[in-house]
């Protein structure tokens, strides 16, 4: 007898090797647990539940930062009041206005023109300032 004929033979396995399909899906896990917490950023934005009212007149001027057609920032405060101001400006002068009076409302007012984006940019540069809210200026329709 030889070498050959001691040796069985086996039969092919119709078994699937599930092996590689975990370390897969084990990958794929990893990839959705690490992009899941980037997918669900934005702005913190107080929707009304039933129409809208009139805000309360307050003793303090509320801050609010206009954006015009152009997308250029302005801001109610300060000696050179509406003017144009760059969006670094803008957040350290809101932050240091909210430092000094806690608990002013900061509003925004866009211009019908102003694109969506302008818009939430200055709500997201209001955020950085530090506004806990952002209130949206509107006007009555007119009927």
């Amino acid at each position: 007898m030889n070498n050959y004929s001691k040796r069985r033979r086996r039969r092919p396995m119709a078994e699937m090797n599930v092996v590689p399909y975990i370390d897969v899906m084990l990958v794929l896990l990893v990839i959705f647990m690490v992009t899941a917490p980037l997918l669900s950023q934005g702005v913190r934005v107080d929707l009304p539940q039933a129409s809208s009212r009139p805000i309360p007149e307050s003793e303090r001027q509320p801050v609010v930062v206009t954006v015009d057609a152009g997308g250029r920032f302005t801001l109610n405060q300060g000696d050179d009041a509406m003017e144009p101001i760059t969006s670094k400006r803008l957040v350290a002068r809101v932050a240091a206005y909210l430092q000094l009076n806690p608990g002013s409302q900061v509003l925004v007012r866009g211009d019908r023109a102003a694109s969506y984006g302008d818009v939430v940019a200055a709500m997201v540069l209001l955020q950085k300032a530090g506004a806990p809210g952002v209130g949206l200026i509107t006007e009555t329709p007119s009927q």
